[in-house]
């Protein structure tokens, strides 16, 4: 603001040293036209010292008045000189007073003046041109943030990731708007800098320690929990816990652009990986013939609809291998030895305890769960003699089926 001030006033002192300059050329321009006119009436004087002319017309009257004439007009440009210069003095100190601080701008602020984010339910494709006709290039998936290359009325060119292309300007945000947009809609998350950080239950050094984390990990950061300078609040399981500023860094969770070749690399690898996994899933299964138990209607409708709970989206063997660890259990004698007193132990298969079961039934389970019951009341065990499973995404030790492992 101070440097400002100084510029202005600067310019305020130029244009003064302009108009008193104006003034003095005015004034000596006036006074040698002053000087002319009074020499050359002397001259004239002289001259004609013994003729008479006429005072009202030709003579030392016309003189007189022309030169009063141009006393008035010099005075007059002296004034009006002076007016405009102290016009403009105090429209220029009026600028300088009314000027109002420019904004400062944040460093996070200044790194999203050129960036801009899809604003989108899925995903914006990126053209190869400016034109709805071009060739698609790549994806902005929503939460990707892209960099502006060069922006236009329609369309702006863009590069995000490896993605390199135009987007169409309807769908996107920018700025300090693609800002406000990441900040309301996509998490915050606090990167670990250091092995061994303490998450604490309170916000100091002296309270409880929850677990430890290690360089790379990240924890999302609670928005609905003031930070301080020494402590973030992160989101630890159902609960706030903190971490210490001086070891984390926070930033948007966002990504950036696919190419379509990406996309598709990325597609057939999971493919693949997928296939090979339950090509694998079915070369580890063991099938074990125990002997069959008795059950009537009811237990068989039951059977069937706690393994539709499970695994009823499961392929037909994960099916059946929630049935085997039911009945597995009901052999087993450390567990009730009827079907109905296995499904409904307390703590044991949540959907019992939480209502689904009940739903599952009152509508009938579906055919393939029916089929894997009977299966699993025949003596089929393909777990191995399982009495447990838990989503295989736990990585707990055992035996994969589909999307659970049994142990």
């Amino acid at each position: 603001m101070n440097v400002k001030r100084r510029a202005i006033e600067s310019i305020v002192v130029a244009c003064l040293m302009v108009a008193i300059c104006a003034i003095a050329d005015a004034a000596e321009t006036a006074k040698a036209k002053v000087l002319s006119v009074a020499e050359a009436t002397t001259v004239a004087e002289a001259t004609d010292t013994d003729r008479k002319t006429d005072l009202t017309t030709n003579g030392t009257a016309g003189v007189v008045v022309r030169l009063e004439q141009l006393k008035s007009d010099a005075l007059e440009s002296i004034e009006l000189t002076t007016v405009s210069v102290e016009r403009s003095r105090t429209a220029l100190m009026a600028t300088a007073e009314e000027a109002e601080p420019e904004e400062t701008l944040t460093e996070e602020e200044i790194a999203w003046q050129n960036r801009l984010m899809a604003e989108v339910e899925e995903f914006l494709y990126v053209r190869a041109a400016g034109d709805g006709e071009a060739a698609i290039v790549g994806k902005l998936y929503k939460g990707a943030v892209a960099e502006i290359v060069e922006a236009g009325d329609t369309w702006t060119h863009i590069t995000s990731g490896n993605v390199d292309g135009y987007v169409n300007n309807d769908y996107c945000v920018f700025g300090q708007e693609a800002l406000a947009y990441a900040k309301a809609n996509f998490d915050t998350v606090a990167k670990i800098q250091a092995d061994g950080l303490r998450v604490r239950s309170e916000a100091n050094a002296e309270s409880a320690v929850i677990t430890a984390v290690y360089t790379g990990a990240t924890l999302i950061v609670d928005k609905d929990t003031p930070a301080t300078e020494e402590w973030v609040a992160v989101k630890y399981g159902e609960r706030t816990a903190y971490v210490s500023a001086e070891y984390v860094t926070t930033e948007q969770d966002l990504s950036v652009g696919i190419t379509i070749e990406e996309e598709q690399a990325a597609i057939a690898k999971a493919k693949a990986e997928e296939e090979a996994r339950n090509a694998a899933q079915v070369t580890e299964v063991t099938v074990v013939q125990n002997q069959s138990v008795a059950a009537s209607v009811d237990e068989v409708i039951l059977l069937a609809a706690i393994i539709q709970c499970e695994a009823g989206n499961e392929c037909y063997e994960g099916q059946v291998a929630v049935g085997a660890v039911v009945m597995n259990r009901v052999r087993s004698g450390r567990y009730p030895n009827s079907i109905y007193d296995v499904i409904y132990q307390p703590g044991q298969f949540t959907p019992a305890g939480q209502g689904m079961l009940s739903r599952v039934i009152a509508n009938g389970p579906k055919a393939s769960c029916v089929q894997a019951a009977q299966e699993a009341l025949n003596g089929t065990d393909n777990t191995g003699g399982a009495t447990s499973f838990r989503r295989a995404a736990t990585g707990h030790a055992g035996l994969v089926i589909g999307n659970h492992v049994f142990f």
